[in-house]
């Protein structure tokens, strides 16, 4: 689970117009929704980012009274039960995501060390001395850029499970950004390609987001494979 604790704390500052008192259960899985102003567009955006940050089996949770909780709040209504004993239950759920963490960074951790191991004695893998691992899909023969330039790539992330986290394919358009201000893992490896190669890279944590992970799909000591294309660089 990864939570955006501060989003669940807002949500009922934010979402006063979804939960109306006259609203239809729009609430219920199958019930058509109408997504036509921009009130509507933004109170179903913030219930996708609240789902996001509460998804995951580290803590059972009730959403109906999730949302009666919400309501209870924003129409001012006598509270089921005491604000202290509220802040009580936030300290301990609080405390289940921590260790529910701890426990998914550990179980990462070994996995991922196990699946790099058997990963490097694949053919045409190299292993660099930092724990990168990449394969050459096409060699370049171009400039090669150093940390202060500038370059321009295609690039598809995805964890090991094959969901793809990341992509500029997807957004139809290369990305652009100076190569000291990604990952460690990819600095290392723009720093070796040449304009016109494309590699697959298999990035193990600490040369990633380690055991912090990264938003809510990429999960503490993830190993990540990248498919990058060196398209141009631009000298810093």
């Amino acid at each position: 689970m990864r939570i955006a604790l501060w989003i669940v704390c807002m949500a009922p500052m934010m979402a006063g117009a979804a939960l109306a008192a006259d609203a239809p259960p729009v609430w219920k899985t199958g019930v058509p929704v109408t997504l036509d102003t921009d009130e509507q567009k933004m109170s179903y955006s913030i219930g996708v980012q609240i789902g996001a940050g509460l998804k995951g089996d580290a803590v059972d949770l009730d959403l109906g009274l999730i949302m009666r909780g919400m309501r209870d709040v924003i129409e001012e209504a006598e509270l089921a039960m005491p604000r202290d004993d509220t802040r009580e239950w936030m300290g301990r759920f609080q405390q289940a995501v921590m260790a529910y963490r701890r426990d998914v960074a550990k179980r990462e951790a070994e996995s991922g060390r196990a699946w790099l191991e058997e990963n490097a004695a694949k053919e045409g893998v190299v292993e660099l001395p930092s724990g990168l691992q990449y394969k050459v899909l096409k060699e370049g023969s171009g400039a090669t850029p150093g940390p202060d330039d500038r370059v321009k790539v295609n690039y598809r992330g995805t964890l090991l499970n094959g969901d793809e986290f990341d992509s500029s394919y997807g957004r139809g358009e290369p990305a652009v950004f100076r190569v000291s201000g990604v990952v460690e893992g990819w600095q290392e490896a723009l720093q070796l390609m040449k304009e016109g190669a494309k590699w697959q890279l298999f990035v193990p944590p600490d040369l990633a987001y380690g055991e912090r992970g990264f938003g809510s799909n990429i999960g503490p000591n993830a190993v990540l494979i990248f498919e990058i294309e060196l398209l141009e660089v631009v000298r810093g």
